[in-house]
């Protein structure tokens, strides 16, 4: 009888909290790669933090211990001029949709340019992030780009809540926004006002 060979999923990742459950999820079916591309972390300092955060856990997870880390070029005039236009928007409205789409832009042209066979997001993990619409920017891109997707609300099914007992079980740095400068505000003000 002969095993299966695994599909290789191109999983993008925002950050090692997210990604906890994720991959504790995904690491039975696929073989994953973990592609970092954030070019909304505006502030060097987060990025290096988060990426090296992502690094650090999958050495240490046993079920991460095969997962490969991929960073994508560290680009955040590209938010720059996604936003533009956009600085006003609250938290979850366009901009955020755009940010999305620019992510996950990314993360299926390198799945697309590297001979992967699926792609998908750690995004919809977060119950602040909008998984309908990260799904239909998925499915979108599939089409346009003839690469399979894999939906996904990894929120469900207490995923988020696996994902902060995941995330304490490995000490893992959990930041308190998304990371762009208007998420970063928000958050401060929300401290301010507790």
């Amino acid at each position: 009888m002969s095993m299966q060979k695994k599909q290789r999923l191109l999983l993008h990742v925002c950050c090692a909290p997210c990604s906890s459950h994720v991959l504790e999820y995904l690491y039975a079916t696929y073989n994953v790669t973990a592609f970092f591309y954030n070019p909304n972390i505006t502030d060097r300092e987060e990025y290096n933090k988060r990426i090296n955060e992502l690094r650090r856990f999958v050495t240490e997870a046993p079920f991460a211990k095969d997962v490969i880390v991929c960073e994508g070029d560290y680009e955040p005039e590209r938010f720059w001029e996604m936003s533009a236009g956009l600085e006003e928007e609250p938290e979850r409205g366009k901009r955020c949709y755009k940010c999305y789409e620019l992510r996950m832009k990314k993360a299926a042209e390198y799945a697309l340019e590297n001979g992967y066979d699926i792609f998908t997001t750690t995004l919809s993990i977060s119950p602040h992030k909008n998984a309908a619409w990260i799904n239909e920017i998925g499915n979108k891109l599939s089409e346009l780009m003839d690469i399979n997707y894999l939906y996904s609300d990894f929120k469900k099914q207490n995923g988020y809540l696996r994902s902060i007992e995941l995330s304490r079980e490995y000490g893992l740095y959990r930041q308190n926004y998304c990371g762009c400068i208007f998420s970063k505000k928000q958050a401060e003000e929300r401290k301010k006002n507790l």
